[in-house]
């Protein structure tokens, strides 16, 4: 044992980067469950002693205690808003609002992709984006029954723009969770950063795709007149659950914009939001319904991660980003959000941003504030926006793909990445112009 232990203390920074490799293989290969991973990583990563298992040594804290590495203000924040978010929906609140504007559409086939590719990618900068898109799933698939048109051009558009609108805020994406958790960005700088350029990449892309399908969605005149007649008077299950809720998401998301005021952590305002709602249901049905598979993922990602940042191969990386661009901030930038956007494409962007944040944050370190900030934003784009690239770049796109093939109007791989390619493609070169200009020029 102490052969074992002396062998891995001389060799940490290897078999740490290892058992993260191994990890990122297995999940992108997609046959054991991606929580089984992250958590068998890192329990090897505590067994092996890459981080401790005491929380005290010789009366002080122990810095390599395990849980240290392990970001709560993430934890809490993803639990508290899929809790607001379950109870919420509940109400049909969101289904309301969509099937009103689609009747502003008056039943034009082009006006309802476009009505449903800017409702998703609002609602996606609030909610998550399998909840968003399993939430417009099935009103997609009525419209297009009605219309007599194949669904899976607007399954396309609604799944990418869920991942671009995403992008704009702080709780839209995961991934911009731990940016914002580890570069100690608010939900302000999101907006204020991130937002304007979120929104043309917005409006490129639905052009991209009113363009690519403008032939084919077509339809009669009886059948449009049927979508501008559709009966919403049903739609909310739970009136005062929808005022409740509601009032409840508008102050938490307040909350949120007023941090720098409050000096209340994000992870604080959600978890008061989520209990305030808590106390009008039954808990064990709503904590029931929680994604605690992403949770989980998320705490195991973090202790692999956690063992590497230990054994110093964070740093080792962040010196070798500042090598190869010689400190020049522009290339540095630039480097990783074309990375971050094609890397995305193929491999979950959630434990790609674990590894990438505390990397930039290393970076900071090394460098300055002023130095890293625009690097903060470049991994946010390319993170989030590369997603769009291929059906296994993001989870809400293997959502459309089972739920459109369960229908009977399966998405290929290569048909999804036919389109992908030239989203991904216009969102980074729009991203390349709005970084250079908004931050380095």
């Amino acid at each position: 044992m102490e052969f074992i232990q002396n062998y891995v203390t001389a060799h940490n920074l290897v078999i740490s980067a290892g058992i993260l490799i191994v990890a990122y293989f297995f999940i992108a290969l997609d046959k054991i469950p991606k929580v089984t991973i992250a958590l068998l990583g890192a329990v090897i990563t505590i067994i092996l002693g890459l981080v401790s298992q005491t929380k005290t040594v010789d009366g002080l804290i122990n810095q390599l205690y395990f849980i240290n590495f392990v970001d709560f203000n993430v934890i809490f924040l993803l639990v508290s808003m899929m809790i607001i978010v379950l109870i919420t929906t509940r109400s049909g609140v969101f289904n309301y609002i969509a099937n009103e504007l689609l009747k502003l559409t008056k039943g034009h086939p082009i006006k309802v992709l476009v009505t449903l590719g800017l409702f998703t990618a609002f609602v996606s900068a609030f909610l998550d984006n399998v909840t968003t898109v399993i939430l417009i799933m099935p009103i997609t698939f009525s419209i297009c029954k009605k219309l007599d048109i194949n669904p899976i051009p607007y399954l396309l558009c609604e799944v990418m723009a869920s991942n671009i609108g995403g992008t704009a805020t702080l709780i839209g994406d995961p991934p911009n969770i731990i940016i914002g958790s580890t570069g100690g960005l608010t939900f302000m700088d999101f907006i204020k950063e991130l937002t304007p350029g979120v929104a043309v990449i917005m409006l490129a892309v639905m052009i991209f795709y009113v363009l690519c399908f403008r032939k084919v969605l077509v339809t009669t005149k009886e059948k449009m007149a049927e979508v501008s007649k559709i009966d919403n008077s049903n739609t909310i299950t739970d009136f005062n659950l929808m005022i409740r809720s509601t009032i409840v998401l508008v102050l938490v998301i307040i909350g949120f914009m007023l941090h720098d005021v409050i000096h209340v952590e994000t992870c604080i305002i959600a978890m008061l939001g989520a209990c305030v709602l808590l106390l009008f249901e039954k808990p064990t049905e709503i904590l029931r319904e929680v994604e605690w598979n992403t949770i989980f993922f998320f705490v195991g990602l973090f202790i692999i991660i956690g063992g590497l940042e230990a054994s110093g191969g964070i740093k080792m990386m962040a010196e070798w980003v500042l090598n190869v661009t010689d400190g020049n901030q522009n290339a540095t930038a630039m480097i990783i959000l074309w990375a971050s956007g094609i890397i995305s494409g193929f491999i979950d962007n959630i434990p790609y941003t674990a590894t990438m944040a505390p990397m930039i944050l290393e970076i900071e370190k090394a460098t300055s504030i002023d130095y890293a900030y625009p690097l903060w934003w470049a991994l946010s784009l390319g993170a989030c926006l590369g997603g769009n690239l291929t059906i296994i770049g993001a989870a809400a796109n293997v959502i459309v793909s089972e739920n459109a093939a369960k229908a009977g109007y399966p998405i290929p791989f290569m048909r999804f990445m036919k389109y992908g390619v030239g989203v991904v493609l216009i969102s980074l070169v729009i991203s390349t112009g709005y970084i250079y200009l908004r931050f380095l020029a």
